[in-house]
């Protein structure tokens, strides 16, 4: 556990950095196969992967700057240059470039965002590895076995034993990828993946969150911003999921697609 893994002249390699970019790279490789396995255009996949990189993390910074918005009001230059992130900021703001991509190249939105989600799921596992190797998103002081013993220099506290709730949302996050990807071969409908990635994904922040340790975060009322956020997204997921069924959209990859806009 590093902030700064090492320097090679003017260039600083940070652990953070570098397993959301591992993610990241994982991620297309995965999605990539899966696209052309799929049938669906590889280089829309590659478009919306980038898409994602970039509106995402405006997203997350957005609302990461939201939530602390006095600190930002105070401090605006110092807020900009940190490395704090709001993970739901960047999904939402993740779904909404998708949604306006595929209108834009007139592509099914639902088609996309089932190609979609397994990757984020990759991508935030290994971001959450990042998070244990800089401290950030830190759990509760423990006296398990099972605890966690930062050093001097990370963003959690040295030397106390904490919950590795980095390393517990990391494997999570995988193991859903992985679920979502089985999962692929089993439903009948156009958006049942995301769907189950948004409940999945909501449940398991929701019920973490009680173990995280850094509450400097912001919260309403008795549940932090994220497990708030949470709420909100397994209600929707949940109806989205309803309407995806009852409208029976079925799965229809690239070949339909371009027939039917022709």
């Amino acid at each position: 556990m590093k902030i700064d893994l090492f320097t090679i002249g003017p260039v600083t390699v940070h652990g953070y950095g570098l397993m959301i970019g591992i993610g990241f790279m994982l991620a297309v490789l995965i999605g990539g196969y899966r696209t052309k396995k799929l049938g669906l255009s590889e280089n829309d996949f590659t478009n919306i992967a980038i898409c994602l990189l970039l509106f995402g993390f405006l997203g997350g910074k957005l609302l990461y700057i939201l939530v602390n918005i006095k600190q930002f009001i105070q401090t605006p230059v110092e807020l900009l240059g940190s490395e704090g992130f709001v993970v739901y900021g960047g999904i939402i703001v993740g779904i909404i470039s998708i949604y306006i991509y595929c209108r834009i190249k007139k592509l099914s939105f639902l088609t996309y965002m089932d190609m979609m989600t397994p990757a984020v799921a990759i991508n935030q596992g290994f971001g959450r590895l990042g998070c244990m190797m800089a401290g950030c998103c830190y759990g509760r002081e423990t006296s398990s076995h099972f605890g966690m013993v930062f050093p001097e220099g990370c963003l959690a506290p040295a030397g106390v034993r904490l919950i590795p709730t980095q390393l517990m949302s990391a494997v999570f996050d995988l193991l859903m990828a992985a679920f979502l990807i089985f999962m692929t071969k089993k439903v009948k409908y156009r958006g049942v993946i995301s769907g189950y990635y948004l409940i999945l994904y909501g449940v398991g922040r929701f019920l973490i969150e009680f173990l995280r340790g850094d509450l400097e975060r912001g919260s309403v009322g008795n549940l932090s911003t994220s497990q708030f956020i949470s709420v909100f997204m397994i209600i929707f997921a949940i109806v989205y999921i309803y309407l995806v069924n009852k409208n029976k959209y079925e799965i229809e990859y690239e070949t339909e697609l371009k027939e039917k806009a022709e």
